[in-house]
């Protein structure tokens, strides 16, 4: 790829191995509404869709699931974005995309208040020009409307722009708007969820990911 493109990154899964702050912060939900916690393998398909939805499959009533948002931020906001770690090799590939020329910014499903807070923590945040979450009343959660925001903030047509993520939701966001995608493999996806989804290309390590579009 040799034209100079923007680049949306996901957060979790991409960018940060956020696993034990998510996890723990549903965990923790569980416990504190009395209910049977589960245990990390069954709550690692949970990190990449938004929460809100994940606990609307758990709690039939609107009122536990406001609940349970308002819980699991209350632990995250306070000690979970703190449980993180960023993925080898991920500071030395954001900082030559940036050198080579390309605009990039965060397009994550993570509310967009943690994922500023989560960003601005790490040596390499100042790379990207915008970072684009959910909105605090959830209306804003899914890629697609996501990626809509980031183009809409950035005033970049998408064929313009890579989506580039480990989650279905990823591709398919991108596929919303006729976008160039790319899964990666160090995540939470798999390589067949990714394929299903239509990736443009899939890469394995973030030196390939380089590779690829410089």
């Amino acid at each position: 790829m040799t034209e100079r493109s923007t680049l949306f990154f996901d957060l979790d899964g991409t960018l940060i191995d956020s696993e034990a702050g998510i996890i723990n912060g549903i965990q923790h939900v569980f416990a504190s509404m009395a209910q049977p916690v589960p245990d990390a393998a069954a709550l690692r398909p949970w990190i990449g869709p938004p929460m809100r939805d994940s606990f609307q499959s758990v709690f039939a009533d609107e009122a536990d699931v406001v609940q349970a948002l308002a819980l699991y931020r209350q632990r995250y906001d306070t000690l979970g974005w703190t449980e993180l770690t960023v993925y080898a090799g991920i500071p030395e590939l954001i900082a030559a995309l940036k050198a080579a020329g390309h605009r990039l910014a965060v397009v994550t499903s993570k509310n967009e208040r943690s994922a500023r807070q989560i960003l601005a923590s790490l040596p390499f945040g100042a790379c990207f020009e915008d970072i684009v979450g959910a909105s605090d009343d959830g209306a804003r959660r899914f890629k697609a409307d996501l990626i809509a925001e980031a183009l809409r903030r950035l005033s970049v047509p998408a064929g313009q722009c890579v989506m580039i993520g480990d989650r279905k939701m990823d591709i398919e966001g991108a596929a919303h708007h006729a976008m160039r995608s790319i899964g990666v493999l160090w995540g939470f996806g798999e390589r067949d969820e990714l394929v299903a989804a239509g990736a443009g290309a899939i890469v394995e390590t973030p030196d390939a990911l380089l590779r690829l579009l410089v």
